[in-house]
């Protein structure tokens, strides 16, 4: 039975996040359906990073198990004519061994996300930037995210119905660039981890959106942070500009 994985690129707001849910559209069943069009076994996939409601991808990987032999190019045009008109699309699609993971083998993940500063309402950018209308100070931001660097306990950063067995992970970047534009700045944040927490990335985000805006200390993050106590976090933010940007591997499998 040969194993293929998908990298998997889509818009999130009509989706209650990727995991499969009764009686709510997610991600994993759009794609489950499709793939059923031409291989009636219905094989379930499984994806590299269960994202949430709203949150977007590039780079989501998933692999699948069919019945049948297919030549990659074809089986992802295949799938993306059957996804059709859904948000959704595999960019690429590989054979790999029977014995890889989409999940369990990922070495890293990579999540972007995007921060608009701009007094006027967004409009070609609505659901793919968290909006704010004040400025931001990038070097504040900067100095809070040194101290989530490395292995912490992150229970601070973490839901409350996180389902994690451990609070303890580690950050291996959090970085953030400042882009000029025609009409206020935009700021990238750049996070990469071999795994996260449920709300991990968005308490990041929404915490050092209040470094930047002058309302707390860099060295509040710290204090937080050593708090591991959910209560001093700063507010979560919106999903809607984050994206599982790339999953890496130990080899290439997309090569």
């Amino acid at each position: 039975m040969p194993r293929y994985a998908l990298k998997v690129e889509y818009d999130g707001k009509p989706y209650h996040g990727w995991q499969r849910q009764r009686d709510v559209p997610s991600v994993q069943k759009t794609i489950e359906i499709a793939i059923s069009k031409i291989a009636p076994e219905n094989p379930e996939i499984q994806g590299a990073g269960r994202t949430d409601a709203g949150v977007h991808a590039t780079g989501q990987v998933a692999h699948v198990d069919l019945n049948k032999s297919w030549e990659s190019f074809r089986l992802s045009e295949a799938i993306n004519h059957h996804l059709k008109p859904a948000p959704i699309s595999v960019t690429k699609c590989s054979l790999v061994d029977s014995d890889f993971h989409a999940r369990f083998s990922a070495k890293e993940r990579l999540y972007k996300f995007r921060l608009l500063s701009r007094r006027s309402p967004a409009i070609v950018d609505a659901g793919w930037v968290w909006q704010i209308q004040h400025s931001l100070n990038i070097d504040l931001m900067r100095n809070g995210a040194k101290y989530l660097i490395g292995k912490h306990d992150f229970t601070t950063f973490r839901s409350s119905i996180c389902q994690a067995q451990s609070p303890i992970k580690s950050l291996n970047e959090i970085s953030i660039q400042e882009h000029d534009l025609k009409c206020g700045k935009e700021f990238e944040f750049t996070i990469r981890a071999r795994s996260f927490l449920h709300n991990q990335v968005r308490s990041f985000i929404g915490t050092l959106e209040r470094v930047g805006a002058g309302a707390w200390e860099p060295e509040r993050v710290n204090e937080a942070l050593l708090a591991k106590d959910r209560s001093c976090c700063g507010p979560v933010c919106p999903p809607h500009g984050l994206y599982l940007a790339k999953v890496s591997y130990d080899n290439d499998i997309f090569s």
